[in-house]
């Protein structure tokens, strides 16, 4: 146990409860663990990936082998973990380390500030995993890295998400971007006030 985990954060910000970060990005909670991607995790990135709600919410890779997977690790995900505490990192079950997810703080080229990301594997849905992960790196974003805010990016009809974020305390901001096959990409916003 961690005995500094409940001290307050930077600017007397309360911490997290039951949150373990040590950077460069690695964290737990208690009943997840978080690390980062590697060309080993190809055979899970491709299932994930090629979720049909991954697809439709997230987007396609149009991964065909798991050669696309790694080279999408080694191209995209890898990069992420230049910048301290950024990333998608695997989302982990403690007891037994299987895979059931993806979460952590993206820098992405069409955000002005840092995005919090997530996807799980259909079967973990529904389960309070996206909030516990996604909780962790606000966390982390927020009291280690010292962001005044994190953003987020859906879909107008991922309800599901919509919610998740409104549950973790993000609020609409604004229309991100109209897409081309209909609906919009919403910018939600979490400030650290």
């Amino acid at each position: 146990m961690d005995p500094d985990r409940d001290k307050p954060g930077p600017g007397g910000k309360p911490a997290m409860p039951g949150i373990r970060h040590t950077l460069p990005g690695t964290a737990e909670t208690a009943r997840l663990r978080f690390r980062r991607i590697t060309e080993a995790d190809a055979d899970f990135i491709f299932e994930l990936y090629e979720t049909e709600s991954f697809k439709r919410y997230i987007g396609d890779k149009n991964f065909e082998t798991l050669d696309d997977a790694r080279a999408f690790i080694a191209n995209s995900i890898a990069r992420m973990y230049q910048n301290t505490g950024l990333g998608l990192h695997l989302v982990e079950l403690k007891p037994d380390a299987t895979r059931i997810g993806i979460c952590g703080l993206i820098k992405r080229e069409s955000l002005d500030e840092v995005d919090v990301g997530f996807g799980f594997l259909p079967a973990y849905e529904g389960l309070g995993y996206g909030c516990e992960s996604a909780r962790s790196f606000i966390a982390l974003a927020s009291e280690e890295l010292e962001l005044p805010r994190v953003v987020a990016i859906t879909t107008s009809d991922n309800a599901t998400c919509i919610k998740l974020l409104a549950k973790l305390g993000f609020s609409f901001e604004r229309v991100h971007e109209v897409l081309p096959r209909g609906g919009t990409l919403g910018l939600y916003v979490l400030e650290f006030n």
